[in-house]
């Protein structure tokens, strides 16, 4: 992600203590950026927010990990359950079911949210852990973000931040505390893709 104006508003350093929601969208993809924006000065509450994760056992098995990882971190966890709802998604992501329009929509859906939780929360800072996930649009995120503080002067301000760099030390770290690990992103569609190769497979052997 090249520096620009945006980002540059986003690394002010804050005061000791200001608050920051930060977005969740699993147990081990939180706990770097967690460390990191402590590390920063940052009062860290942790947002839970993931209508894309289907189907619902998925949900709580990440919902879980989320709890254990800021459990084990000592941050707040705040839960969004009630936006979850499996019809609602998949009719927002009609039209726009593939790579990579599928992937901006959802991201860019999250990142909205946050930044108006954490303007109902009175937070003055936001951002994600999405930015830590090397599988997940980098560039769509952050600009996502920088866009909304841009636009809303006075508004919350996205901290963005390469927690890509953490990649491996967050590996590390969420095997150390035993955390769930998923085995694809997490809408239907991306199960799906990750395994479409054992179905495969079946029909070869079928079919010969």
């Amino acid at each position: 992600m090249p520096r620009d104006n945006g980002e540059a508003l986003t690394r002010t350093p804050p005061q000791e203590g200001a608050r920051l929601l930060l977005h969740v969208c699993c147990g081990p993809c939180a706990v770097m950026p967690i460390l990191r924006c402590r590390e920063e000065g940052f009062l860290v509450t942790a947002w839970f927010m993931n209508p894309n994760i289907q189907p619902l056992t998925e949900y709580l098995r990440r919902r879980e990990a989320a709890q254990q990882a800021c459990a084990e971190l000592n941050v707040e966890l705040l839960c969004a359950d009630e936006e979850w709802d499996i019809a609602v998604w998949l009719r927002k992501a009609a039209g726009r079911d593939a790579k990579p329009a599928r992937c901006a929509f959802c991201c860019e859906n999250r990142i909205n949210a946050a930044f108006v939780k954490a303007g109902e929360l009175g937070m003055p800072f936001f951002s994600s852990s999405l930015l830590y996930s090397r599988h997940q649009p980098h560039k769509v995120i952050a600009t996502a973000g920088l866009r909304l503080t841009w636009k809303n002067p006075g508004g919350p301000v996205f901290l963005y931040r390469d927690f890509r760099e953490e990649w491996q030390a967050g590996i590390e770290r969420s095997r150390e505390l035993g955390l769930y690990r998923q085995s694809y992103c997490g809408c239907v569609y991306s199960e799906a893709e990750r395994h479409a190769g054992r179905l495969a497979k079946l029909m070869y052997r079928d079919a010969g």
